[in-house]
């Protein structure tokens, strides 16, 4: 029996070189899809992409246009289709309002929501044509809610929401759906260990471990999200069991966000 729940399908996930995205991939892989790894990161893309069953590795940084556009071209050269798009690479910078420049402010906002508007767009474009596919981005609790000395990520987040919906409106008409999801905090995932603590501990006048413990402490469930609480969402979205959904922002949270 064959339990493969994404059997066939062929996958464009950003982002895909290391952390979530890397493990989004993955988890695709398993359940039957072939997958295009794209990351601004080549050497880190391909070692992902020679690890994976059917997959195949990409240049892109999702705020260039071009490079956008050459993705999805590569991956219809290669599998002849796309069904999902997976909008995971990100950023995150955080500072107070005062100390933020505009270049730090534009660079989240060119990543976080251009960026998903550009794969969005692109898969759009091979997508209508068979009336069929799946545009899911990776967003994040902060989308629902301010997050604190925080607000270029959670202003970016915000916006995605919108375009989610906004999408799913627009796209419905041609068999496609859009949604979002949106994870807690990945307290044990490499951002957080190689920059979230310090950028918190900096902003607040916390240690690390107090860091820790504040965001544990906001999540009723008391754990951490994992990679593996976020694929199970990725792949339940994309499969037809969510026929039926569209224009939606699931949060992954442990109950912390529930709007």
């Amino acid at each position: 029996m064959n339990c493969r729940r994404l059997e066939g399908q062929v996958a464009i996930v950003t982002g895909a070189a290391q952390g979530l995205g890397e493990a989004l991939a993955r988890r695709l892989d398993k359940e039957g899809c072939k997958v295009v790894v794209a990351d601004i990161n080549l050497e880190g893309a391909q070692k992902v992409a020679s690890e994976l069953s059917c997959a195949i590795a990409v240049k892109c940084d999702v705020t260039n246009e071009q490079e956008v556009e050459a993705m999805v071209d590569k991956t219809i050269e290669t599998f002849g289709q796309l069904d999902l798009m997976v909008a995971n690479a990100g950023i995150l910078i955080a500072k107070p309002i005062t100390e933020f420049s505009l270049a730090e402010w534009k660079k989240v906002i060119d990543v976080n929501l251009i960026g998903y508007f550009l794969c969005a767009r692109a898969a759009a474009r091979v997508m209508i044509p068979r009336r069929k596919g799946n545009i899911i981005q990776i967003n994040s609790k902060s989308g629902k809610k301010g997050s604190y000395k925080n607000s270029a990520y959670s202003a970016s987040k915000f916006g995605g929401i919108g375009l989610t919906q906004s999408l799913a409106l627009e796209l419905a008409e041609y068999g496609i759906r859009v949604n979002a999801i949106c994870p807690g905090n990945l307290l044990d995932s490499p951002l957080w260990v190689n920059s979230l603590y310090e950028q918190y501990s900096k902003n607040q006048g916390l240690t690390p471990e107090q860091i820790r413990e504040k965001y544990l402490n906001q999540v009723p469930l008391r754990r951490a999200c994992t990679y593996d609480d976020v694929a199970n969402v990725l792949v339940f979205l994309a499969s037809d069991e969510a026929s039926y959904m569209t224009g939606q922002a699931i949060n992954v949270t442990g109950g912390q966000e529930m709007r």
